[in-house]
């Protein structure tokens, strides 16, 4: 099976890659000659993701699947959530969103906080979506050089290491992306 995977994140790109079985070929953007940014207007993930697939779908005419995936934090009343990724302002600077998000939690001993991944699937004229989430709190310190994203400030519940001290396999297990692509291959492999 061969599918378009509606990212031109090289992260998320590699991270998926590793996570699905031999016997499903993802297919980036760039392979099927889309290079533009996709557009993320809706208000929930889920909105953003389905955005994205029909987008690709209506301009290019392939089946594909796209996530978007949202950090909230309790004592920021669920922010940054769909503006993870530009949080700190439209260039999508991880470091500046990190540091910004330390210097709201600075003080503030509530630091509790839940990843969220939203993928939706367009397959033979048909709408699914699959969610992941994992729980845990954010470091005031950025721990660890691997991952991308919020991954150096994010501890996973049950776990003293941020998901940037982790392989990508360790983190793949439990985190929220891992989770939802764990359910879309269980769908894909049903068919």
């Amino acid at each position: 099976m061969k599918i378009v995977f509606a990212t031109n994140n090289p992260n998320k790109l590699k991270e998926i890659k590793a996570l699905v079985p031999k016997h499903i070929e993802i297919v980036s953007l760039s392979e099927i000659g889309c290079n533009e940014d996709i557009p993320e207007t809706g208000e929930t993930l889920e909105a953003n993701a389905f955005q994205k697939v029909n987008y690709v779908k209506e301009h290019f005419g392939y089946d594909c699947f796209a996530d978007d995936s949202g950090l909230e934090i309790n004592a920021l009343n669920g922010n940054p959530g769909v503006y993870s990724a530009r949080y700190a302002g439209p260039e999508r600077n991880a470091d500046a969103n990190m540091a910004k998000i330390i210097t709201e939690l600075n003080g503030c001993e509530n630091r509790k906080a839940q990843f969220r991944t939203a993928i939706a699937l367009v397959l033979n004229g048909e709408e699914q979506l699959f969610e992941g989430k994992v729980e845990g709190e954010i470091s005031l310190i950025k721990l660890g050089e691997k991952g991308f994203g919020y991954d150096p400030i994010f501890v996973p519940e049950n776990e003293t290491r941020s998901f940037a001290q982790m392989t990508m396999q360790e983190k793949g297990e439990i985190s929220h992306r891992g989770k939802a692509v764990r359910r879309l291959i269980n769908y894909l492999s049903s068919l």
